[in-house]
């Protein structure tokens, strides 16, 4: 999966096809696309959209369309293994401290 940032098309200039035209950019992709699908997807100038590979081809989503699934995911993951969201905070604070005195030693109290 990577990332592209939408560019706005300029409708006078370009066809408005339905295309999305990528260019190479410095640290990244960027993408012109056209008013009507920028509007359709909710998308503005700037906006991230993840581009992932499927056996059909390529989906192009916005950023935050894929984030949400992904935490979708994780959310009945851990219904699955009987754990609530606040266990596996607490656990990881739990691992965390024990690396801390791991690693530094226990704080000297007096």
């Amino acid at each position: 999966m990577f990332y592209i940032r939408v560019q706005a098309r300029d409708h006078r200039s370009r066809p408005s096809d339905g295309t999305i035209q990528t260019r190479p950019r410095r640290g990244g992709g960027a993408g012109d696309c056209p008013p009507e699908l920028r509007g359709k997807l909710g998308l503005k100038k700037g906006d991230l959209v993840a581009v992932v590979e499927t056996n059909e081809g390529v989906l192009i989503a916005p950023e935050k369309t894929v984030v949400n699934k992904a935490l979708d995911r994780i959310g009945e993951i851990l219904r699955q293994e009987g754990l609530t969201l606040e266990e596996l905070i607490e656990s990881g604070r739990e691992i965390r401290a024990e690396l801390i005195r791991e690693q530094y030693g226990s704080p000297n109290k007096g």
